[in-house]
């Protein structure tokens, strides 16, 4: 048996197309953000705000991890396990991919996020205090603000490219 050398493997070559930094300065205002909020909710309704801003963080994250899991799993199975998982450090918080991922799949998990997100906030609307229903979309807005900027800044670009993310960028590459 004659042995083949290199004929039949496949190669993959990708080509880094646009590095996305997000710089400090950005960081801080964002994370500046939740304090102003937290002081608005003080001021505004009541000191109970604390705890429900606390726990409204709590359940949005949660909301984000059972969104993200089920567009997931409806579109590619059980074959995403291994690349997601949850990151606590910003701007990245929360349940986000670690390794390579399709900017096709990031945008439709990220897409699905921000509109089931903004809709379980307007139900809450009805039965929760305002200071909770507040919480709840600030915290929406804001775990997903970083991830809608990669996308705004790839606004444009083909579909079939892929996504690797940094601690403080992004870089999208395309075969």
């Amino acid at each position: 048996m004659v042995e083949e050398t290199g004929t039949k493997a496949t190669y993959y070559h990708y080509k880094l197309i646009k590095k996305i930094s997000i710089p400090r300065q950005l960081i801080w205002s964002h994370i500046s953000l939740s304090v102003i909020m937290l002081l608005f909710l003080l001021l505004a309704f009541s000191w109970t705000s604390i705890f429900l801003f606390a726990l409204a963080f709590f359940l949005t994250l949660w909301v984000h991890f059972v969104i993200s899991r089920s567009v997931l799993f409806i579109g590619r199975g059980t074959a995403f396990r291994k690349r997601w998982t949850f990151h606590r450090k910003l701007p990245w918080l929360g349940y986000m991919t670690d390794q390579y991922i399709s900017y096709g799949i990031f945008r439709r998990v990220h897409i699905h996020t921000l509109w089931i997100g903004i809709c379980l906030s307007a139900v809450f609307i009805f039965w929760s205090p305002p200071a909770f229903t507040v919480s709840l979309l600030f915290w929406h807005l804001w775990l997903i603000g970083p991830r809608l900027y990669i996308l705004s800044r790839l606004t444009g670009e083909r579909k079939d490219g892929m996504l690797k993310f940094t601690d403080e960028e992004a870089s999208y590459y395309q075969q």
